[in-house]
Protein backbone atom coordinates (compact mmCIF):
# COMPACT_ATOMS: atom_id res chain seq x y z
CA UNK A 1 0.00 0.00 0.00
CA UNK A 2 1.02 3.44 -1.19
CA UNK A 3 2.04 5.74 1.90
CA UNK A 4 0.47 8.82 2.16
CA UNK A 5 4.24 10.68 1.56
CA UNK A 6 4.42 8.99 -1.46
CA UNK A 7 1.34 10.33 -3.18
CA UNK A 8 0.99 13.61 -5.08
CA UNK A 9 2.09 17.20 -3.48
CA UNK A 10 4.14 14.83 -0.82
CA UNK A 11 6.05 14.82 -3.92
CA UNK A 12 6.67 18.15 -4.26
CA UNK A 13 8.73 18.04 -1.30
CA UNK A 14 10.13 14.98 -0.53
CA UNK A 15 12.29 15.06 -3.94
CA UNK A 16 13.94 18.11 -5.77
CA UNK A 17 12.49 17.64 -8.53
CA UNK A 18 9.31 18.64 -7.30
CA UNK A 19 10.68 22.42 -7.26
CA UNK A 20 10.47 21.84 -11.15
CA UNK A 21 6.51 21.02 -10.45
CA UNK A 22 6.21 23.74 -8.01
CA UNK A 23 7.48 25.90 -11.09
CA UNK A 24 5.26 24.60 -13.23
CA UNK A 25 2.38 25.28 -11.26
CA UNK A 26 2.89 28.51 -10.45
CA UNK A 27 3.35 29.65 -13.89
CA UNK A 28 -0.46 28.13 -14.60
CA UNK A 29 -1.66 29.91 -11.70
CA UNK A 30 -0.33 33.16 -12.29
CA UNK A 31 -0.28 33.53 -16.06
CA UNK A 32 -3.02 31.49 -17.17
CA UNK A 33 -5.78 30.57 -14.05
CA UNK A 34 -5.88 34.24 -12.29
CA UNK A 35 -5.78 36.36 -14.98
CA UNK A 36 -8.80 34.09 -16.89
CA UNK A 37 -10.58 33.69 -13.56
CA UNK A 38 -9.39 35.42 -10.96
CA UNK A 39 -13.14 37.22 -11.10
CA UNK A 40 -14.48 34.50 -9.66
CA UNK A 41 -14.19 34.71 -5.65
CA UNK A 42 -15.23 30.87 -5.33
CA UNK A 43 -11.98 30.55 -7.58
CA UNK A 44 -9.66 32.39 -5.53
CA UNK A 45 -11.19 30.71 -2.18
CA UNK A 46 -10.22 27.52 -3.94
CA UNK A 47 -6.80 28.88 -4.96
CA UNK A 48 -6.20 29.53 -1.42
CA UNK A 49 -7.23 26.29 0.09
CA UNK A 50 -4.38 24.62 -2.67
CA UNK A 51 -1.77 26.64 -1.08
CA UNK A 52 -2.97 25.56 2.16
CA UNK A 53 -3.50 21.48 1.55
CA UNK A 54 0.60 22.05 -0.38
CA UNK A 55 2.09 24.02 3.11
CA UNK A 56 0.66 21.07 4.91
CA UNK A 57 2.03 18.53 2.89
CA UNK A 58 5.28 20.49 2.75
CA UNK A 59 4.75 20.78 7.28
CA UNK A 60 4.54 16.71 7.22
CA UNK A 61 7.62 16.48 4.83
CA UNK A 62 10.10 18.26 7.78
CA UNK A 63 11.86 15.78 9.55
CA UNK A 64 10.84 16.57 13.09
CA UNK A 65 9.07 15.57 16.15
CA UNK A 66 5.37 15.16 16.27
CA UNK A 67 4.67 18.32 18.82
CA UNK A 68 6.18 20.67 16.51
CA UNK A 69 4.13 20.06 13.32
CA UNK A 70 1.18 20.06 15.30
CA UNK A 71 1.71 23.22 16.21
CA UNK A 72 2.84 24.39 12.51
CA UNK A 73 -0.13 23.23 11.24
CA UNK A 74 -2.50 24.98 13.79
CA UNK A 75 -1.70 28.14 11.00
CA UNK A 76 -3.06 26.28 7.69
CA UNK A 77 -6.09 24.92 9.59
CA UNK A 78 -7.04 28.76 11.03
CA UNK A 79 -6.11 29.80 7.62
CA UNK A 80 -9.43 27.56 6.05
CA UNK A 81 -11.50 28.04 8.48
CA UNK A 82 -11.28 31.57 8.29
CA UNK A 83 -11.29 31.33 4.48
CA UNK A 84 -14.51 30.29 4.22
CA UNK A 85 -15.76 32.33 7.04
CA UNK A 86 -14.69 35.37 5.24
CA UNK A 87 -16.45 34.16 2.00
CA UNK A 88 -19.79 33.44 3.36
CA UNK A 89 -19.98 35.94 5.66
CA UNK A 90 -17.57 38.63 4.67
CA UNK A 91 -16.97 41.32 7.16
CA UNK A 92 -14.23 43.69 8.27
CA UNK A 93 -12.78 41.87 11.18
CA UNK A 94 -13.06 38.59 9.67
CA UNK A 95 -11.50 39.94 6.61
CA UNK A 96 -8.69 41.46 8.57
CA UNK A 97 -7.79 38.24 10.44
CA UNK A 98 -8.13 36.52 7.20
CA UNK A 99 -5.78 38.66 5.64
CA UNK A 100 -3.05 38.20 8.52
CA UNK A 101 -3.19 34.00 7.90
CA UNK A 102 -2.66 34.27 4.27
CA UNK A 103 0.22 36.52 5.09
CA UNK A 104 1.55 33.92 7.06
CA UNK A 105 0.49 30.61 5.31
CA UNK A 106 2.45 32.72 2.39
CA UNK A 107 5.60 33.08 4.44
CA UNK A 108 5.72 29.57 5.97
CA UNK A 109 5.68 27.89 1.75
CA UNK A 110 7.85 30.45 1.24
CA UNK A 111 10.54 29.96 4.32
CA UNK A 112 9.77 26.06 3.66
CA UNK A 113 10.96 25.76 0.15
CA UNK A 114 14.01 28.60 0.90
CA UNK A 115 14.70 25.59 2.94
CA UNK A 116 15.04 22.79 0.72
CA UNK A 117 16.97 25.38 -1.82
CA UNK A 118 19.77 26.09 0.89
CA UNK A 119 19.39 22.33 2.32
CA UNK A 120 22.68 20.55 2.41
CA UNK A 121 24.09 18.68 -0.93
CA UNK A 122 24.95 19.61 -4.28
CA UNK A 123 23.49 22.94 -6.50
CA UNK A 124 21.62 21.63 -9.27
CA UNK A 125 19.30 23.07 -11.67
CA UNK A 126 16.44 22.08 -9.39
CA UNK A 127 17.53 24.37 -6.75
CA UNK A 128 17.89 27.33 -9.49
CA UNK A 129 14.11 26.55 -9.95
CA UNK A 130 13.05 26.93 -6.37
CA UNK A 131 14.75 29.61 -6.34
CA UNK A 132 12.32 31.09 -9.18
CA UNK A 133 9.96 29.93 -7.31
CA UNK A 134 9.98 31.91 -4.39
CA UNK A 135 10.88 35.06 -6.38
CA UNK A 136 7.04 34.18 -8.02
CA UNK A 137 6.08 33.41 -4.81
CA UNK A 138 6.91 37.03 -3.46
CA UNK A 139 4.94 38.25 -5.97
CA UNK A 140 1.97 37.03 -4.33
CA UNK A 141 2.70 37.91 -1.06
CA UNK A 142 2.75 41.51 -2.29
CA UNK A 143 0.22 40.96 -4.90
CA UNK A 144 -2.21 40.24 -1.23
CA UNK A 145 -1.10 43.34 0.29
CA UNK A 146 -1.51 45.44 -2.41
CA UNK A 147 -5.65 44.16 -2.57
CA UNK A 148 -5.75 44.26 1.13
CA UNK A 149 -5.01 47.92 0.56
CA UNK A 150 -7.26 48.51 -2.09
CA UNK A 151 -9.96 47.24 -0.29
CA UNK A 152 -9.45 49.16 2.69
CA UNK A 153 -8.13 52.00 2.03
CA UNK A 154 -10.22 54.35 -0.45
CA UNK A 155 -8.47 56.31 -3.22
CA UNK A 156 -5.22 54.47 -2.38
CA UNK A 157 -4.66 53.13 -6.37
CA UNK A 158 -5.05 54.87 -9.38
CA UNK A 159 -6.03 52.06 -11.85
CA UNK A 160 -6.71 52.31 -15.56
CA UNK A 161 -9.42 48.82 -15.88
CA UNK A 162 -9.53 46.85 -19.24
CA UNK A 163 -12.38 46.63 -20.44
CA UNK A 164 -12.68 42.96 -20.35
CA UNK A 165 -15.67 40.18 -18.85
CA UNK A 166 -12.20 38.50 -16.93
CA UNK A 167 -10.88 41.47 -15.79
CA UNK A 168 -10.45 41.16 -11.78
CA UNK A 169 -8.29 43.14 -9.09
CA UNK A 170 -6.79 40.30 -8.04
CA UNK A 171 -5.19 39.85 -11.83
CA UNK A 172 -4.51 43.44 -11.67
CA UNK A 173 -2.67 43.52 -8.65
CA UNK A 174 -0.62 39.98 -9.59
CA UNK A 175 -0.05 41.90 -12.82
CA UNK A 176 1.23 44.98 -10.85
CA UNK A 177 3.15 42.92 -8.33
CA UNK A 178 5.34 41.57 -11.35
CA UNK A 179 6.27 44.88 -13.16
CA UNK A 180 7.41 46.19 -9.59
CA UNK A 181 9.35 43.39 -8.47
CA UNK A 182 11.41 43.13 -11.69
CA UNK A 183 11.29 47.45 -11.76
CA UNK A 184 9.50 47.41 -14.98
CA UNK A 185 6.58 50.01 -14.34
CA UNK A 186 4.56 50.56 -17.02
CA UNK A 187 2.54 53.43 -14.80
CA UNK A 188 -1.58 52.17 -15.54
CA UNK A 189 -2.00 50.85 -11.84
CA UNK A 190 0.02 54.25 -9.48
CA UNK A 191 0.19 54.22 -5.66
CA UNK A 192 -1.27 57.55 -4.17
CA UNK A 193 -1.45 56.29 -0.68
CA UNK A 194 1.90 56.92 1.78
CA UNK A 195 1.24 53.31 2.49
CA UNK A 196 0.55 52.13 -0.93
CA UNK A 197 4.01 53.55 -2.16
CA UNK A 198 6.16 52.12 0.88
CA UNK A 199 4.90 48.87 0.05
CA UNK A 200 5.78 49.82 -3.52
CA UNK A 201 9.25 50.83 -2.51
CA UNK A 202 10.05 48.01 -0.73
CA UNK A 203 8.82 45.20 -3.38
CA UNK A 204 11.05 47.42 -5.73
CA UNK A 205 14.02 47.39 -3.31
CA UNK A 206 13.17 43.16 -2.92
CA UNK A 207 13.07 42.80 -6.36
CA UNK A 208 16.68 43.89 -7.12
CA UNK A 209 18.33 42.66 -3.74
CA UNK A 210 16.72 39.21 -3.93
CA UNK A 211 18.69 37.81 -6.90
CA UNK A 212 21.96 39.38 -5.91
CA UNK A 213 22.03 37.83 -2.17
CA UNK A 214 20.32 34.71 -3.56
CA UNK A 215 23.17 34.36 -6.12
CA UNK A 216 25.84 35.14 -4.06
CA UNK A 217 24.54 32.33 -1.48
CA UNK A 218 24.16 29.90 -4.49
CA UNK A 219 27.86 30.18 -5.54
CA UNK A 220 29.38 30.27 -1.94
CA UNK A 221 27.37 27.03 -1.70
CA UNK A 222 28.91 25.83 -4.98
CA UNK A 223 32.60 27.13 -3.60
CA UNK A 224 32.17 25.20 -0.20
CA UNK A 225 31.18 22.20 -1.73
CA UNK A 226 33.98 21.98 -4.38
CA UNK A 227 36.87 21.56 -1.35
CA UNK A 228 34.76 18.80 0.31
CA UNK A 229 34.43 16.66 -3.01
CA UNK A 230 38.05 16.79 -3.41
CA UNK A 231 38.76 15.96 -0.12
CA UNK A 232 36.46 12.72 -0.28
CA UNK A 233 38.37 12.23 -3.68
CA UNK A 234 41.49 12.44 -2.14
Amino acid sequence: MTSIKDRFMFQFWMKESGLSGMLILLCIMHFILVPLLGSYSFFMVVLNIFWMLFLLAGVFSLKTDTKKIALITILPVLFIIFEWINFLVPGPVISCIDFVLTIATFLMVITLILRRVFESGPINGHRIIGSIVVYMLVANLWCILYLFIYDKIEGAFQMALPQFDCNSTSANFLYFSYITLTTTGYGEILPLHPVARSLVQMETLVGILYPVILIGNLVSNVGNEKPKQEKINN
